[in-house]
């Protein structure tokens, strides 16, 4: 009887702590990522990770119930301007989450900042916002940029690749990945093709390779780019000659399509779905039991967001009205991470393990990614040291 009344007293000053006022109140958190064309399976695997995290959570945080307004970037900057500026006038929204693409993050990440309200990024991580630029109103729980394209360099230089064919996107994040993969990678890049957002005919790409029989290829090709890629690049017979190092070309966003074609290719990574932890046990099953597919680190990185809000808002007792208070709460990151271990730099972006990734075909027929080793331990990004906390 005195462990329940005890029990029972502790409920009482839980729910005291929390302004009865504050509890009534929903907490409004607009999502907006990429939902429309070949890019959607991305935004998708962000948003349902993000609502299955406020599920998990119970629909609340600290006591109050949460809201979820999401909104279609269209992977146009213009747009996702105007779609984001609703959120935040019209929905009066108390976080945003997103985006997905580097080049939607730099037209929202101004409107947004300015606002004094806070930026959760779970995918795109620019070196933009890594250095100089920083702000306490903006975090990831992602990766910088270029650090997942640091694991593929690494690798090609210690497998001993003595040439290399580079192709990505012609926009920052293409860029990025890029500068990440040279960092570590010291043969000859055989040469560098920019291909426009959006392309999704590599015959002339493939022809070059062909001819020019370099010892691996690098490539950067998410959502529908990376799926026409993959099929294209088995078609042509280079799948069995020429290994490919890949980040989010292949992985769970793309698999469904692939299918075979990906199996055996590479990929550099913070997570993997058979990462062994009981906290990504339960979410890989709760996620396809929710969605019948297979989470990406876009749907891990979702669900980590909704946990890293969640932990802030507890931090501050629900009232998310003082900034500097939420800042604090939002930079100790007090959370337990799907990927295990987990902090933030002083700028905002994580330290985290890294890892060689490969694609498999799984014994009930689906496919998923899963680590071959770890290439980084508790690995921090080389513009922080450029951000003065407090920016």
């Amino acid at each position: 009887m005195k462990q329940l009344s005890k029990l029972a007293g502790l409920a009482v000053l839980l729910s005291a702590a929390i302004d009865p006022a504050i509890a009534q109140e929903k907490l409004k958190i607009g999502v907006i990522v990429t939902l429309s064309g070949p890019a959607a399976a991305l935004g998708q695997q962000v948003r349902d990770g993000f609502a299955l995290a406020v599920k998990d959570l119970g629909g609340k945080m600290a006591g109050r119930d949460v809201e979820i307004v999401v909104a279609d970037d269209e992977l146009k900057p213009d747009s996702a301007v105007t779609k984001v500026k609703g959120l935040l006038e019209r929905d009066k929204v108390d976080f945003v989450v997103g985006p997905i693409f580097s080049n939607i993050l730099q037209a929202i990440h101004k409107p947004v900042t300015d606002t004094k309200t806070f930026l959760i990024s779970p995918n795109a991580g620019p070196s933009s916002y890594a250095g100089k630029n920083c702000s306490p109103f903006f975090y990831v729980t992602s990766y910088q940029n270029d650090q997942v394209h640091e694991v593929l360099g690494k690798v090609a230089q210690d497998r001993g690749y003595k040439r290399v064919y580079v192709m990505v996107p012609n926009y920052q994040a293409g860029k990025d990945s890029v500068a990440g993969f040279k960092l570590d990678y010291k043969g000859e890049i055989v040469e560098e093709s920019y291909v426009p957002l959006g392309t999704l005919d590599f015959q002339v790409e493939l022809s070059k390779i062909a001819s020019q029989k370099p010892d691996a290829v690098f490539t950067f090709m998410p959502g529908g780019m990376g799926v026409s890629l993959v099929k294209q690049y088995k078609q042509a017979g280079l799948a069995d000659q020429i290994p490919v190092l890949s980040a989010f070309t292949v992985d769970e966003s793309t698999l469904p399509a692939q299918q075979d074609a990906a199996v055996g290719m590479f990929g550099g990574a913070n997570w993997a779905p058979n990462l062994d932890n009981p906290q990504n046990r339960k979410f890989v099953a709760g996620y396809e039991a929710a969605y019948n597919s297979v989470p990406g680190t876009y749907a891990m990185q979702g669900y980590d967001a909704a946990l890293l809000i969640d932990s802030a808002v507890k931090a501050v007792k629900g009232d998310v009205s003082n900034k500097g208070a939420v800042t604090a709460a939002l930079k100790k990151a007090d959370f337990t991470s799907l990927r295990g271990g987990f902090k933030f730099n002083t700028n905002g972006y994580p330290i985290q393990d890294f890892y060689l990734t490969k694609v498999a075909k799984r014994p009930d027929g689906k496919f998923q990614t899963e680590i071959v080793q770890k290439v980084f331990e508790n690995y921090g990004d080389r513009y922080a040291k450029e951000c003065t906390p407090g920016n």
